[in-house]
């Protein structure tokens, strides 16, 4: 079956959660391997129009939570910056590499690539392979700003505590979490929206303390060392049961926002009649919509 089209939002920002595993049994994600992926990410979220939201690298997959911005606008001074920043002092791109530049900078797909090739070939040279690192292609998510993505940032931060490696995320230094407490996020990398501003949480010291105790109320992280009531469990385990649709929807959000991002991505979809979101029991408000066949 050929691969269908990636939906992609268009002229507008767009979060997307991205997901990619390696190609290699075992864990092979090691912590300079990991160190170096960050650093990767880091380095290349500063020349595309990327603000890098949250992230978790673990021993065989990475999460990263994006919002892709529109490229249009830019001016050629800051294309230039750009540039810059990429290929090193003193480089300067022609007036005619200007447009097609912001076209690629723009793009989640350039940027995920970019990443992934670039890790490819420090993993191969440090280990004197060659061949594949990465698996399959990477899984993308929409997913709407407000409650959806802070539920998804906390599934992100999560991925530490769920595979047994610590009991609070923010000991993990390779997720977003982590990044922030242990480093104070170090050059501004990671956003400090959170999802929150509807919420009308204004310093980013609060966004930063609100997100952390919504993470630890959605581990089920005992913050005050008495035992967690039996409703609180019930709700944990209800949030953990629904994480699948973080990662295996292709649209995730409002029953509206949903809707018109089907309207606009309809002819993807090989399915003759018309889809739906689905409600996810437990996260209120928040429907998924089924990824295609051919994105992964």
């Amino acid at each position: 079956m050929p691969r269908i089209a990636r939906m992609v939002v268009e002229d507008e920002p767009a979060v997307y959660h991205v997901m990619s595993r390696t190609a290699l049994d075992g864990f092979v994600l090691g912590d300079l391997e990991k160190d170096y992926l960050l650093a990767l990410i880091r380095r290349l979220a500063a020349v595309y129009f990327a603000e890098v939201m949250g992230f978790c690298i673990m021993g065989n997959h990475f999460h990263l939570v994006v919002k892709m911005h529109p490229g249009k606008q830019s001016s050629a001074d800051e294309i230039k910056n750009r540039y810059e920043h990429y290929y090193g002092d003193g480089k300067e791109p022609g007036p005619e590499q200007i447009p097609a530049l912001r076209e690629k900078w723009e793009s989640l797909s350039e940027f995920i690539k970019d990443i992934k090739q670039s890790f490819s070939r420090f993993y191969n040279r440090k280990h004197n392979r060659r061949g594949f690192f990465w698996g399959e292609r990477f899984k993308s998510v929409i997913v709407e700003n407000g409650e959806t993505l802070i539920n998804l940032l906390a599934y992100v931060d999560l991925n530490p505590v769920r595979a047994g490696i610590f009991e609070r995320p923010e000991n993990y230094r390779w997720c977003s979490l982590g990044y922030h407490l242990q480093t104070n996020n170090k050059d501004d990398f990671l956003s400090l929206d959170f999802g929150l501003r509807e919420f009308g949480i204004k310093t980013p010291k609060e966004r930063l303390n609100h997100y952390r105790e919504f993470v630890h109320a959605k581990g089920g992280i005992d913050d005050t060392k008495d035992k967690t009531r039996e409703s609180d469990i019930t709700t944990i385990d209800r949030f953990r049961c629904r994480t699948r649709y973080f990662a295996d929807s292709g649209i995730i959000g409002s029953k509206e926002f949903v809707g018109r991002l089907y309207t606009v991505f309809k002819g993807h979809f090989s399915s003759i009649h018309e889809k739906k979101g689905k409600a996810i029991s437990g996260l209120q408000g928040v429907y998924s919509l089924k990824r295609l066949y051919g994105e992964g």
